[in-house]
Protein backbone atom coordinates (compact mmCIF):
# COMPACT_ATOMS: atom_id res chain seq x y z
CA UNK A 1 0.00 0.00 0.00
CA UNK A 2 2.62 2.45 1.17
CA UNK A 3 5.17 2.89 -2.03
CA UNK A 4 6.78 5.46 -1.46
CA UNK A 5 7.99 9.52 0.38
CA UNK A 6 5.49 11.85 -1.74
CA UNK A 7 5.52 15.03 0.28
CA UNK A 8 6.85 16.05 3.95
CA UNK A 9 4.90 18.79 4.99
CA UNK A 10 5.62 21.10 7.79
CA UNK A 11 3.58 24.61 9.24
CA UNK A 12 5.17 27.20 10.06
CA UNK A 13 3.38 30.95 11.09
CA UNK A 14 5.97 32.81 9.18
CA UNK A 15 6.24 30.91 5.98
CA UNK A 16 8.98 33.77 4.28
CA UNK A 17 11.27 33.25 7.37
CA UNK A 18 10.69 29.22 7.14
CA UNK A 19 11.35 29.56 3.20
CA UNK A 20 14.51 31.47 3.86
CA UNK A 21 15.84 28.96 6.30
CA UNK A 22 15.31 26.06 4.61
CA UNK A 23 16.30 27.78 1.72
CA UNK A 24 19.64 28.35 3.75
CA UNK A 25 20.01 24.97 4.90
CA UNK A 26 19.36 23.10 1.35
CA UNK A 27 21.22 25.29 -0.59
CA UNK A 28 18.45 25.61 -2.82
CA UNK A 29 15.58 28.09 -3.75
CA UNK A 30 11.65 26.73 -3.52
CA UNK A 31 10.46 25.85 -6.64
CA UNK A 32 7.31 26.18 -6.18
CA UNK A 33 5.29 29.63 -4.07
CA UNK A 34 1.70 29.91 -3.31
CA UNK A 35 0.48 32.83 -4.21
CA UNK A 36 3.14 33.68 -6.33
CA UNK A 37 2.99 37.38 -5.14
CA UNK A 38 2.95 38.58 -1.97
CA UNK A 39 2.93 36.65 1.75
CA UNK A 40 3.24 32.96 0.92
CA UNK A 41 0.99 30.24 2.49
CA UNK A 42 2.73 27.40 0.87
CA UNK A 43 6.43 26.98 -0.57
CA UNK A 44 7.84 23.57 -1.41
CA UNK A 45 11.44 22.23 -2.15
CA UNK A 46 12.55 19.20 -4.57
CA UNK A 47 15.63 17.92 -2.59
CA UNK A 48 17.58 14.36 -1.90
CA UNK A 49 18.55 11.76 -4.63
CA UNK A 50 14.85 11.10 -5.20
CA UNK A 51 13.60 14.92 -5.38
CA UNK A 52 11.10 14.31 -2.64
CA UNK A 53 9.17 17.43 -1.88
CA UNK A 54 9.20 19.31 1.58
CA UNK A 55 6.42 21.75 1.66
CA UNK A 56 5.89 24.44 4.20
CA UNK A 57 2.37 25.51 4.85
CA UNK A 58 0.77 28.24 7.09
CA UNK A 59 -0.14 27.44 10.41
CA UNK A 60 -3.45 28.55 9.82
CA UNK A 61 -4.14 25.85 7.32
CA UNK A 62 -2.93 22.97 10.32
CA UNK A 63 -5.57 20.56 10.55
CA UNK A 64 -7.14 20.56 13.98
CA UNK A 65 -5.21 23.14 14.90
CA UNK A 66 -1.10 22.97 15.66
CA UNK A 67 0.01 21.48 19.13
CA UNK A 68 1.95 24.33 20.99
CA UNK A 69 4.82 22.01 21.25
CA UNK A 70 6.81 19.82 18.81
CA UNK A 71 5.17 16.00 18.41
CA UNK A 72 4.30 13.72 16.20
CA UNK A 73 5.94 11.50 13.60
CA UNK A 74 9.82 12.33 12.86
CA UNK A 75 10.48 12.16 9.46
CA UNK A 76 14.25 11.55 8.96
CA UNK A 77 16.12 12.25 6.11
CA UNK A 78 19.38 10.71 5.29
CA UNK A 79 22.78 12.40 5.34
CA UNK A 80 26.25 11.10 5.34
CA UNK A 81 27.42 12.40 8.46
CA UNK A 82 25.04 12.89 11.57
CA UNK A 83 27.20 14.83 13.89
CA UNK A 84 28.08 17.39 11.38
CA UNK A 85 24.37 17.91 9.98
CA UNK A 86 23.43 17.77 13.95
CA UNK A 87 25.75 20.50 14.30
CA UNK A 88 24.89 22.78 11.24
CA UNK A 89 21.17 22.81 12.45
CA UNK A 90 22.23 23.89 15.81
CA UNK A 91 24.63 26.83 14.46
CA UNK A 92 21.47 27.76 12.56
CA UNK A 93 19.17 28.43 15.61
CA UNK A 94 17.30 24.68 15.67
CA UNK A 95 17.33 23.68 19.37
CA UNK A 96 18.30 19.74 20.31
CA UNK A 97 15.50 17.06 20.52
CA UNK A 98 17.81 14.30 20.45
CA UNK A 99 21.45 14.22 19.95
CA UNK A 100 22.82 11.62 17.65
CA UNK A 101 22.36 8.27 18.79
CA UNK A 102 24.22 5.18 17.23
CA UNK A 103 21.21 2.93 16.66
CA UNK A 104 23.08 -0.38 15.35
CA UNK A 105 25.83 -0.92 12.85
CA UNK A 106 25.33 1.80 10.05
CA UNK A 107 22.60 3.32 11.89
CA UNK A 108 22.65 6.66 13.37
CA UNK A 109 19.84 9.06 13.94
CA UNK A 110 19.65 12.85 15.07
CA UNK A 111 16.83 15.28 15.37
CA UNK A 112 16.06 18.90 16.43
CA UNK A 113 12.90 21.35 16.54
CA UNK A 114 13.58 24.14 13.31
CA UNK A 115 13.01 28.11 14.37
CA UNK A 116 9.31 27.18 13.40
CA UNK A 117 8.65 24.24 16.02
CA UNK A 118 8.71 21.24 13.82
CA UNK A 119 10.45 17.99 14.46
CA UNK A 120 13.58 17.59 11.73
CA UNK A 121 15.16 13.95 11.62
CA UNK A 122 18.00 13.35 10.23
CA UNK A 123 19.62 9.26 9.76
CA UNK A 124 22.55 7.92 8.49
CA UNK A 125 20.66 5.05 7.27
CA UNK A 126 23.22 2.02 5.23
CA UNK A 127 19.81 0.38 3.77
CA UNK A 128 19.30 4.00 2.23
CA UNK A 129 22.44 3.86 0.23
CA UNK A 130 22.44 0.44 -0.64
CA UNK A 131 19.04 0.75 -2.16
CA UNK A 132 20.45 4.14 -4.10
CA UNK A 133 23.32 2.42 -5.49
Amino acid sequence: MLRGLSTVSLFADDVAAARAWYAELLGIEAYFVRPAEGTPAYVEFRIGDYQHELGIIDSRFAPNGRPATAAGAVIYWHVDDVRAGYERLISMGATAYEEPVERGPGFVTASVVDPFGNILGIMYNRHYLEVLG
